[in-house]
């Protein structure tokens, strides 16, 4: 037996690897590998290979530290336990059995990556240094050889670049499914995987499991190649518990089993983070694949999945069993958890047999941009003031008109405690918090304290109560994630500086401010002063006529930035 020569310390407990040696062994000539070989490419036991010089750090995958899953690139594990370093040199793997998790940790320029499981693991340590003499042809992946730093092959790394977007599978595993239905399941997966293209510039994706508490699996920045993906999915295993358990033990625990609100709610806030390879611009998809009923309630969780812009289509399977229908809460749940209940977003298998024929549809509707709706227009991640104008200029029935105005456009977001929230103030000289944004978490509150704004009548001074605004409606929620607008309805001339509070309003809070009202020029236009205000300017001598043009102009305008939209080009 042989031992590696470093003793890592974790809380105090040393971690020894003893490591089995083969007789006969001194004299071993090194196998040629690529930068890529990985550990599950050589078969064996122990051996020594020698690694090619040049290799780019950051194309390197590697998962764990001092034991790194199979599917880790051996050199990238090599120069990340600091066994060699850039310039190549002789190594030698030891094959070990798969773990549970694997960590992440930084060393020797290599970020590794964390993995839930794998079935097989390796570490490695220093090759002989008299046998740099390598022998064979170089064992390969299909990532190209880098001892001459060859041109990237597109077709197979770049990806499909006309289907970009961030997918997760979203995979049943409750006690329902039963271990043979979940193994056709990751078939299913797979198949349509291989079919997306994936690649750096296509699409990428990750697996989460759901059964009493999801699991992540792995994310997206793990793998961004075919292989590997489909590898990763056949590593998966089965949550949901032994398969020949009674009837009577079955029906007891499954009502804690296929918790998928709460697997779609862990998704959609911990699978699509910068951290774990969202990138920027790019539709968020999660497909659910449920085979019966969900336990657990799903409508809150189709909320949250809006609110952080996160397209949810729901792939059903087969019928509920006996068992499962008294413990369904909501029937009509596919309807809430999807991103917009038009059919797009829904797609049904009558079971997990000959699947093969729904993958292409899957696919194609996958990799439909247009349709993503809730990546265009994330309409709950926002807080939303009016500030609005209850000066003498106004008079009672176009205040009224006012209030309609603003009723309209909170009815169009999903208002609660995590969706979008509202506040109003009401200003002449003075100013009135009629409700802040902690005050009300359902629509229908809302609505109803609008509708009963008492008009105040008075002068007009709108600089003064933007400051109010900012620092009294604002202030308390300045560590919300959601993105901030005040939006000013307002008639006539202020008396006092507008611009300089509105600016300082962007620059204190990032608050957009949209201006409704009147500017000298005769046509409706936005202008744009110091990246921060939009002047709305009023044409129609109707108020109610204005209304009706604002109405498109202002959702548009406010969800456009809550998505990451720019308009400054």
């Amino acid at each position: 037996w042989s031992q590696p020569s470093r003793c890592p310390f974790f809380a105090g407990v040393c971690l020894l690897l003893l490591l089995p040696e083969s007789a006969g062994s001194e004299g071993a000539v090194p196998i040629a590998i690529t930068c890529f070989t990985r550990g599950l490419d050589i078969r064996k036991e122990k051996a020594d290979v020698l690694c090619p010089g040049g290799c780019a750090l950051e194309e390197f995958s590697v998962f764990g530290n001092i034991v790194y899953a199979s599917v880790s690139s051996i050199c990238g594990a090599a120069i990340h336990r600091g066994v060699i370093s850039n310039s190549g040199g002789p190594v030698r793997i030891y094959s070990l059995p798969g773990r549970e998790n694997y960590s992440s940790v930084a060393a020797n320029g290599i970020q590794s990556q964390t993995l839930s499981r794998w079935s097989a693991s390796f570490t490695v340590t220093k090759g002989k240094s008299g046998t740099q003499e390598a022998t064979g042809q170089a064992v390969s992946t299909a990532h190209p050889s880098t001892g001459k730093r060859l041109k990237k092959t597109p077709e197979k790394k770049t990806g499909n670049k006309d289907c970009k977007a961030d997918i997760a599978f979203l995979i049943d595993g409750s006690f329902n499914i039963g271990q043979r239905r979940f193994n056709l399941q990751k078939n299913f997966v797979g198949k349509v995987a291989l079919m997306l293209g994936i690649g750096t510039e296509g699409p990428h994706v990750g697996l989460v499991q759901a059964s009493e508490h999801p699991k992540i699996e792995f994310y997206l920045k793990n793998f961004t190649s075919a292989k590997d993906v489909l590898f990763a999915i056949k590593e998966v295993g089965f949550r949901g518990g032994n398969s020949n358990t009674d009837v009577a033990e079955r029906t007891k625990v499954l009502a804690s089993f296929l918790n998928l609100g709460k697997a779609l709610k862990h998704t959609a806030q911990k699978f699509f983070t910068a951290d774990t390879g969202v990138r920027k611009g790019i539709p968020k998809v999660v497909v659910v694949f449920i085979d019966g009923w969900p336990s657990d309630d799903i409508e809150e969780a189709g909320i949250v999945a809006r609110e952080f812009g996160v397209n949810v289509f729901i792939v059903s399977v087969a019928k509920p069993i006996p068992e499962e229908l008294g413990m369904v809460q909501d029937v009509a749940f596919v309807d809430k958890a999807v991103c917009r209940n038009n059919g797009f977003f829904s797609y049904h298998m009558p079971n997990w047999f000959g699947t093969t024929k729904y993958v292409k549809p899957l696919v194609q509707k996958l990799c439909t941009h247009e349709q993503m709706m809730c990546s265009k227009t994330c309409y709950n991640s926002v807080n939303i003031a009016f500030l609005i104008d209850g000066s003498s200029s106004v008079g009672d029935s176009n205040f009224r008109l006012m209030l309609e105005f603003v009723s309209n456009i909170a009815k169009t977001f999903e208002i609660s405690d995590i969706g979008a929230k509202i506040a109003a103030v009401q200003f002449t000289y003075d100013q009135r918090t009629e409700f802040s944004f902690t005050d009300y978490s359902t629509k229908e509150n809302v609505l109803a304290v609008i509708r009963n704004i008492r008009y105040m009548s008075g002068g007009t001074a709108t600089g003064d109560a933007i400051s109010f605004t900012v620092r009294n409606v604002f202030g308390p929620v300045r560590d919300s994630p959601n993105k901030n607008f005040l939006v000013i309805v307002t008639d006539g001339q202020s008396y006092d500086d507008v611009r300089g509070p509105a600016a300082a309003a962007h620059d204190a809070g990032k608050v957009l401010v949209l201006w409704l009202g009147r500017e000298l020029r005769g046509s409706m236009s936005f202008i744009n002063i110091n990246f921060s205000i939009y002047f709305i300017e009023r044409t129609s001598t109707s108020w109610q006529s204005l209304f009706q043009e604002l109405y498109p102009i202002l959702t548009d305008l406010i969800v456009k930035p809550a998505q990451g939209i720019s308009f400054y080009g």
